[in-house]
């Protein structure tokens, strides 16, 4: 440095003095945004939000942690909230796929309560989202998944069509067969192909990797059309495969969802959610201060006042944002 010219000391340490003025990104620790999603699997809503709305907005880590809150905002059903932290996270890293997606699932449950004209914006945008995050990542199967219910469910004039839902059908044939069997079972109920509709749904049963899942889903179908002990049968068809799978978590909540919507059976509909709260397969997809929630009220049904109580009391340490009205299950 002593060897330059004055005239061009000057400007370096300008540009030194400029370089230490700048601040330094703040990093969040990859363990805070672990602890936060094992808070979020668990259904422990106010612990999740707690270790992540203190962090910093931007830096390394950051579009992760405006994720994981966007999917804790969506557990507790606060849609608008949870589409803001989800256009957070694409802002700061458009590649990824994922994002895309959760942020098109916020849009679209947003779309579903809205009123016309913003339903009709809000749904075109959540297309947007799911075809993004399917050309971000070919061969991510919940994106597929996503983007073909859209384009089987909604209307055209936004993006939708059943031609398209069996496109996707047949590339998830390639990455997930019981997912692609589960949309082509949809497809067919919605043109009213009832009999191909089943048969679907039980091949996806067949292929499928973790069945119980899949025999919720049967279940749903049946109740749908009122066919009430095949419906049933199905239900104790999900318990027998997730005896056999530790991941089958999932199943006995949606199990006890069909039950409930069908106002069948609540006891074995409240002996499924608490086989479901007592396993180690928690997961976002079921959140556990709903299925807390639901237990209660089964509860209630059955007689049992004091053990609601404790169930309400538990939904509430987990998830004090959580509005139960919300629950159209419940």
């Amino acid at each position: 440095m002593s060897g330059l010219p004055v005239t061009a000391r000057a400007p370096m340490a300008a540009w030194l003095a400029m370089a230490v003025a700048i601040p330094v990104c703040a990093q969040i620790p990859a363990t805070t945004l672990t602890e936060a999603n094992a808070a979020l699997q668990a259904g422990e809503a106010d612990k999740a939000l707690a270790l992540l709305t203190p962090l910093p907005a931007s830096g390394q880590g950051a579009a992760e942690a405006h994720n994981l809150q966007c999917r804790v905002r969506f557990t507790l059903q606060q849609w608008d909230a949870a589409a803001k932290e989800c256009e957070e996270a694409v802002q700061l890293d458009e590649s990824n796929s994922n994002y895309h997606m959760w942020l098109g699932r916020a849009l679209g449950q947003k779309a579903e309560r809205a009123m016309f004209l913003t339903a009709f914006s809000l749904g075109k945008r959540a297309r947007s989202e799911f075809e993004e995050a399917v050309r971000l990542d070919p061969r991510n199967a919940e994106a597929l998944t996503d983007l073909g219910h859209f384009y089987r469910s909604a209307p055209g004039i936004v993006g939708g069509g059943m031609d398209k839902a069996e496109n996707i059908a047949a590339q998830l044939e390639r990455i997930d067969p019981a997912r692609a069997h589960q949309l082509r079972g949809e497809i067919a109920e919605g043109r009213k192909d009832l009999s191909a509709a089943e048969r679907e749904l039980r091949q996806a049963i067949a292929v499928s990797s973790h069945p119980a899942s899949q025999w919720t889903v049967l279940a749903g179908f049946y109740g749908r059309r009122q066919r009430w002990t095949e419906m049933e049968a199905a239900v104790h068809s999900c318990v027998n495969a997730a005896a056999r799978d530790e991941h089958a978590g999932v199943a006995l909540y949606d199990g006890a969802g069909v039950l409930i919507a069908a106002s069948h059976d609540p006891a074995f509909a409240a002996k499924m959610l608490e086989d479901y709260l007592a396993s180690s397969s928690k997961t976002e997809e079921a959140p556990a201060f709903i299925a807390h929630i639901r237990l209660g009220r089964l509860k209630q049904q059955l007689g049992d006042d004091a053990g609601a109580k404790r169930e309400f009391a538990a939904a509430s340490a987990l998830a004090h944002e959580y509005n139960p009205a919300q629950d159209s299950k419940a």
